[in-house]
């Protein structure tokens, strides 16, 4: 087996603060891990990088000028000519994550992924559905965001905005704001779950299955081990493996062209009697363990694996479309 080459993702949109925060973390001698670096730039902005400020050597710089350009093929051709031991990469803010996980040669590994935003445009773009929908794309995958001219967004309303903006997309994904000076502030606002996490058997009430969804797979060890109940739709599906079914939702990040079904895989011996899309309340075990349909998702393909206690028939609610805040 090929051995793995770690990959440090860095997202935002065009003018967002990618390529300077890529900057100073190329100057910084403890981001030398000895390895030859592949930096890989998807997009070119007014800003451009200065290899000879870089805090090591090894260093190759190469641009995918176009999305063609973005396949397993070239990447590992890149990667020969290189000899890199990591890669470091300057995402286009206008293509989907999914094309970057389409393309990863098998080997290389998403090790962190780091997002960007300009306190003078974020708001704007999140009023948009277009651009908050590729915002939200990016921020899925983010540990940190890290907003840029924060003094533009230095107010309550403006940080509640984006707060709720970063929760849409995920619950792990911490938010820093960074102002001219070079201080920086940290999101603080709180994120009580609306459901009994200790409960012997923890009830998730039915608008809250995109909350619970997002933080079950952010936090997986959270819920290893519990019994959860919820109301779920029926998706039969060769992927959910033997036996096996898929209970989920509909649900909506932004705007009505992404609605999607999310839902965990779970064992079910008479799985068969159900029918595709009926409504069911649903009491299951949770375990974190290594399922094909996470394969891509998760650095090892494990992820919550349900097994069916009670199945009991359920009635479609009055707002079908969850939220994942």
């Amino acid at each position: 087996m090929a051995k793995q080459i770690p990959v440090y993702l860095f997202v935002g949109m065009l003018e967002s603060g990618k390529t300077k925060f890529i900057q100073e973390t190329m100057e910084d001698p403890q981001f030398d891990s000895g390895d030859k670096t592949l930096l890989l730039v998807c997009e070119e902005g007014e800003e451009e990088y200065d290899p000879d400020r870089f805090g090591f050597g090894g260093v190759t710089v190469e641009v995918l000028a176009d999305k063609s350009e973005l396949n397993a093929q070239n990447l590992e051709r890149l990667a020969k000519k290189s000899g890199c031991g990591r890669v470091v990469v300057e995402y286009n803010g206008m293509w989907l994550l999914q094309d970057l996980a389409d393309a990863l040669p098998q080997n290389w590994v998403i090790y962190q992924c780091l997002a960007t935003a300009d306190g003078a445009t974020v708001k704007t773009y999140a009023g948009d559905n277009a651009m908050r929908a590729l915002l939200l794309d990016k921020l899925r995958a983010s540990e940190l965001l890290v907003v840029n001219r924060a003094e533009q967004v230095n107010d309550d309303e403006s940080r509640q905005l984006i707060h709720k903006l970063v929760r849409q997309a995920s619950r792990r994904c911490d938010i820093a704001y960074e102002f001219s000076d070079g201080s920086v502030a940290y999101d603080d606002i709180p994120d009580p779950l609306p459901f009994d996490v200790d409960a012997p058997t923890i009830d998730i009430p039915a608008e809250f299955f995109g909350v619970w969804y997002m933080d079950c797979m952010d936090d997986m060890q959270k819920y290893d081990g519990k019994t959860v109940r919820f109301l779920a739709q029926v998706c039969q599906t060769p992927r959910a493996g033997k036996d096996s079914f898929v209970p989920g939702r509909f649900a909506m990040t932004c705007c009505v062209q992404d609605i999607q079904f999310v839902g965990f895989p779970c064992r079910y011996d008479a799985c068969k009697t159900l029918k595709q899309r009926d409504w069911i309340t649903l009491t299951a075990k949770v375990n974190i363990k290594y399922h094909p349909i996470y394969k891509g998702q998760t650095p090892d393909s494990a992820g919550p694996v349900l097994t069916a206690l009670a199945v009991e028939p359920a009635e479609k609610p009055l707002d079908d479309v969850v939220m994942f805040s």
